[in-house]
């Protein structure tokens, strides 16, 4: 089998991963890695036994396929030249810094009949695919996704950062339009949003809350979801999934605690779980990876024709959506008056200060 030429364009915290993934494939031969940063390129390229590049453009006619794992702002300008060629691309998360950059990159792929395939990784964690095998509906979610501040991705903000992978997660799982956006953010390190909260409001009755904080102590990656048929706890991080159902004796003749006594009430406290509610926790950790399987489809589909699991369309709606969630942050009135304070970067002053700081405490 003929090996397929790919290269990495950007090759940062995520990018030098792609590069070492693909450089291990017995079917790829990763013919160079391109980054602004001569040195961080020149390292990865030795790592990976590969070719470094200061720039994308000598690879444009060197490769059958890209991955672009630059900064956000660069997607756009970097996908498009290798789709106008026809090149199939996986651009990493998010697509675009807007639907209309993320729409062009779709019509693009569309008009030369190649692969554009968005790197929404969550999208192989074992856990939510095994969600995904389940008759589940769901109606109320939770999403939290918390991290502590890394530096990284400093030209966007938590939303278009972190929130994103659920926001993608979300519109999978529905497969319903938005007609509702209420959100909230506040920038704590001066730049972009950095916290973030939205509801959102699915045409078809779900509701769901989702907050993504890069300025969190303690990492959190969890989706909860409530629906008719139980409950559902998708611990991305872990790669475990919680289910609970009511028990075949709950659906049929139903509980209604007013009617109990107290002794009635106090036992079913200790058989509530097991006897009404049934619990199955999955560890669906397996011996892969999912950047490994995100990168294997992605050589797969190059060579098949076939559609990726994320294709561009998918990308372009997470970021649409992810739009809609920016413009209601910077909207937000903080004091519900219009002379007041609005958007991420103006919070109204403080009262004061929760407690006293160190530096207060060796003053006095």
């Amino acid at each position: 089998m003929t090996r397929l030429r790919l290269a990495v364009i950007g090759v940062g915290h995520l990018g030098k991963e792609h590069a070492r993934i693909l450089a291990s494939l017995p079917d790829v031969e990763l013919v160079g890695v391109a980054d602004v940063n001569p040195e961080q390129a020149q390292t990865v390229a030795r790592r990976c036994g590969t070719r470094a590049y200061s720039s994308y453009w000598p690879l444009l006619n060197l490769v059958d396929a890209a991955c672009i794992a630059a900064p956000t702002c660069e997607h756009h300008a970097i996908g498009c030249e290798f789709l106008r060629r026809g090149l199939p691309v996986l651009i990493e998360k998010p697509l675009a810094l807007n639907r209309e950059q993320a729409e062009e990159l779709v019509i693009l792929a569309r008009r030369h009949h190649t692969i554009l395939q968005v790197g929404h990784i969550e999208r192989f964690n074992p856990a939510f695919e095994e969600l995904g095998r389940r008759p589940f509906q769901p109606k109320f979610v939770e999403c939290h996704r918390l991290g502590p501040f890394t530096g990284r991705s400093t030209d966007i903000g938590a939303v278009l950062d972190l929130m994103i992978h659920d926001l993608d997660l979300l519109l999978h799982l529905v497969k319903g339009p938005v007609v509702a956006v209420e959100a909230l953010g506040a920038s704590i390190f001066g730049g972009e949003e950095d916290v973030a909260h939205a509801r959102l409001t699915f045409a078809n009755g779900c509701l769901a809350n989702l907050t993504a904080s890069r300025a969190s102590a303690q990492p959190q990656r969890c989706m909860r979801l409530w629906g008719p048929e139980g409950y559902a706890k998708v611990d991305f991080a872990r790669r475990r999934l919680t289910l609970v159902q009511p028990s075949e004796r709950l659906r049929r003749e139903g509980l209604d605690p007013r009617r109990l006594d107290p002794a009635a009430r106090a036992l079913l406290r200790d058989e509530l779980y097991g006897k009404y509610l049934e619990v199955r926790e999955l560890d669906c950790n397996g011996p892969g990876d999912q950047l490994t399987e995100e990168l294997r489809e992605f050589v797969r589909c190059v060579r098949t024709g076939a559609s990726p699991r994320v294709p561009g369309e998918d990308g372009r709606d997470a970021v649409a959506l992810a739009g809609r969630i920016l413009e209601a942050i910077r909207g937000h009135r903080w004091e519900g008056r219009s002379d007041g304070a609005t958007g991420p970067r103006q919070l109204p002053p403080p009262r004061g200060r929760l407690f006293a700081s160190p530096d207060a405490e060796a003053a006095a």
